[in-house]
């Protein structure tokens, strides 16, 4: 089960770098949760930190072990996580919720939640994964240079209680894990694409300082981008474009 055992820290760095020393010690079990409310070094992808004051983002760290699932197709597992944050956040925050490739959690053209998966490999063998999730729950103000983020309680106008949305939270992806557990990766992947900031939307974009208009087109099972730029379709991987909003 996702989230048993689930550990409340009080503080911590990352709770993806706690998570991933119990992984090392050898003394964690698969679906093993970490909560806290306050990361005094939160983690985003590509080096970015998630900075926020005490009790403003609920993070969530998971020690999971892929089963049979192979490296070669862990973007599936990337797709399921980001389907069950969904699943979580929409339950409150209603059906303008989406997600924006690979990861994010958006509610309108805002920034609601990010992912952070982390994989410990030994040898040829995919030995866990440390699902990182952090979501903006309580934030009732953001600063100028993170003004497209946006929380759940500017959304709702509801404080939360952190942990019990984490529980939430774990009780969401344990249901999607479930599916990719079973094999389902077409409907993991049809279902995900269907969820997608901007699909079938022409929109603007950046790579390399130009500017240009584009349309998500497809994603595919490896977690590239299929855009149409001027009619011609174009593959990306992650990190190559930059979506801009407005």
């Amino acid at each position: 089960m996702i989230g048993h055992p689930f550990y409340i820290l009080e503080k911590t760095d990352s709770t993806n770098n706690y998570a991933m020393a119990q992984v090392n010690s050898g003394e964690v079990t698969s679906g093993t949760a970490w909560f806290t409310g306050y990361q005094t070094a939160g983690k985003g992808t590509r080096g970015k930190k998630w900075l926020a004051e005490p009790g403003d983002v609920s993070a969530l760290s998971i020690a999971l072990q892929p089963a049979a699932l192979p490296l070669s197709r862990q973007f599936l597992l990337s797709a399921a996580v980001a389907l069950g944050a969904y699943d979580c956040f929409s339950s409150f925050a209603g059906d303008e919720t989406a997600i924006k490739w690979p990861n994010d959690i958006y509610w309108r053209d805002r920034k609601a939640a990010g992912i952070l998966i982390e994989n410990v490999i030994r040898g040829t063998i995919w030995q866990y994964a440390i699902i990182g999730i952090g979501v903006n729950l309580n934030q009732a103000r953001f600063p100028e240079e993170l003004k497209h983020a946006v929380s759940l309680r500017q959304i709702t106008g509801k404080t939360w209680d952190g942990p019990t949305f984490a529980r939430e939270l774990c009780a969401f992806l344990h249901r999607r894990i479930e599916q990719l557990e079973a094999g389902n990766y077409a409907a993991i992947m049809e279902e995900y694409k269907s969820r997608l900031f901007r699909l079938n939307t022409p929109a603007a974009y950046r790579k390399n300082g130009v500017s240009f208009t584009g349309t998500i087109r497809d994603i595919l099972d490896t977690g590239g981008m299929v855009m149409e730029i001027d009619n011609v379709r174009h593959e990306f991987s992650f990190g190559e474009i930059e979506f801009i909003l407005s």
